[in-house]
C-alpha cells in the first residue's frame, strides 16, 4: 500500500531549490501521489494557502514562503495495474534491483501513457517495491527518458529509496552514458557547463538559458572514443540530472544525437543517410547496392544508452558497479560506420580518441 500523507492541516516551508517554482508544480513534486491537477483544483478551493492567505495555482514561489494544507487533494491518484512485461534484470537482492530498460518504455506513467511502462513491469514482477515516490511510481529511484535503453537501479522499501536518492542528490552516483552523434567533435574531452530551463515555446522541451528564475545548471563531462566520417561515438559523464540534460547539450554543440526526434530533427538514421554525410561520389553506388540487400533503417530512437551506473550498496555501503551492453540497434549503427569509414578513402582524422 502506498504511504499515507501527513495529517491536515500541513506546513511545507519553501526550500531554497524550488525558489520561482509554481506552487502547483513544487507540491506535485513533494506529493507524488497527487497530481498537479489535483493540487490545481485544490488551490483554487482554498484548501491551500500560501502565507496564510489564498491564490492562484500558478503563483511562483519564493524561499522560506508557507504553504498550509487545510485539506489534501479529494481525488488521489488511483493505483498502478500490474503488467506482464519482460524485464531484463542485471542484479537483484532483498535490497534493490537493477535492471536493462529497452529503448521505447516509459519509466513510469503520465500524461496518459498508463500502459506499457516500467514501473507497471516492476508491479507485475516483484512483490515487494518502495513506494516513497507515490503510487505510481513504486520502486522508481531515478528514471531514463522513454527512448534511452540502460542501467536503472530499482529501491525494494522506503529506507533503501531515500538511501539512493541520496546518493543522485548528492551527486555521490557514477553515471555513464554511450551516444551517437552528428558530425566529427573538436575536442578529445571537455565539460559543458550551462543552465536549462523549460522552452517556453514548447513546455516538453528543454533549453539552454540564462541564471535565474527557474534556471538549473547543468554540467556534463564528455569524451571522444571514435570519429567516424560524419560522425562521432562519444562517452559521457553526467554530472547533474536535467530533464534532456545531454540531449539538449549535445545539441547545443552542434552535434544532435542521431535519431533523435525532439532535438535532433530527424527520427530515424538509415544506411543511405549515412552515404550521403560519409562517402564520397565514387563510392555511393556501391554502398546503395548493398543497402538493397542488407535493409535501409539502422536506428529509429535517440541514440543514447545508460551504460554504467556506480552506487554504494545501502547495506554494505560497498561500492557496486553494474553495466548494459549497447542495443542491437546501436551496434549495428556502429558497425555500418566502421564499415564506411573502410571504404571512403579518406585520410584519417588529425584527433585520436582518448585512452581508455
Amino acid at each position: 500500500m502506498s504511504e499515507a500523507p501527513p495529517p491536515a492541516p500541513h506546513q511545507v516551508t519553501v526550500e531554497a531549490r524550488a525558489h520561482g517554482w509554481r506552487i502547483d508544480h513544487y507540491l506535485s513534486r513533494l506529493f507524488p501521489n497527487f497530481s498537479r491537477v489535483l493540487f490545481q483544483t485544490a488551490i483554487s478551493e482554498q484548501a491551500i494557502l500560501l502565507n496564510g492567505l489564498p491564490v492562484k495555482p500558478s503563483r511562483r514561489l519564493c524561499v522560506n514562503d508557507v504553504l498550509t494544507l487545510v485539506r489534501w487533494p479529494r481525488s488521489p491518484d488511483s493505483s498502478l495495474p500490474p503488467e506482464d512485461i519482460p524485464l531484463d534484470v542485471l542484479f537483484e537482492d532483498e535490497f534493490l534491483i537493477v535492471i536493462d530498460k529497452p529503448a521505447g518504455m516509459i519509466t513510469h506513467p503520465g500524461k496518459g501513457n498508463y500502459r506499457g511502462t516500467l514501473a507497471g513491469a516492476l508491479q507485475f514482477h516483484f512483490d515487494r517495491l518502495s513506494d516513497i515516490a507515490g503510487k505510481l511510481r513504486p520502486g522508481i529511484v531515478h528514471r531514463l527518458d522513454r527512448d534511452t535503453s540502460g542501467v536503472l537501479v530499482i529501491a525494494k522499501d522506503n529506507q533503501v529509496h531515500q538511501f539512493l536518492s541520496k546518493q543522485f542528490e548528492n551527486r555521490e552516483v557514477y553515471k555513464e552514458y554511450r551516444a551517437i552523434v552528428w558530425g566529427e567533435m573538436d575536442f578529445d574531452r571537455d565539460v559543458i557547463d550551462t543552465f536549462l530551463c523549460v522552452d517556453s515555446r514548447n513546455r516538453e522541451k528543454m533549453m539552454i538559458c540564462s541564471e535565474g528564475g527557474n534556471a538549473r545548471r547543468a554540467v556534463t563531462h564528455y569524451e571522444v572514443l571514435t570519429r567516424f566520417n560524419g560522425f562521432t561515438s562519444v562517452k559521457l559523464m553526467p554530472q547533474t540530472g536535467r530533464t534532456h540534460q545531454l540531449r539538449v547539450h549535445l545539441q547545443h554543440l552542434g552535434h544532435s544525437i542521431v535519431a533523435d526526434r525532439v532535438y535532433g530533427g530527424r527520427a530515424v538514421l538509415s544506411r543511405s543517410d549515412l552515404s550521403e554525410v560519409a562517402l564520397p561520389e565514387s563510392s555511393k553506388q556501391e554502398h546503395e547496392t548493398s543497402d538493397a540487400e542488407s535493409g535501409d533503417v539502422l536506428i529509429s530512437r535517440q541514440a543514447l544508452h545508460a551504460y554504467r551506473l556506480e552506487f554504494l550498496h545501502p547495506q554494505s555501503g560497498k561500492k557496486l558497479a553494474f553495466e548494459a551492453p549497447l542495443r542491437e540497434d546501436m551496434q549495428q549503427t556502429l558497425a555500418a560506420l566502421e564499415s564506411l569509414r573502410s571504404k571512403s578513402h579518406k585520410s584519417p582524422s588529425k584527433h585520436s580518441p582518448p585512452q581508455s
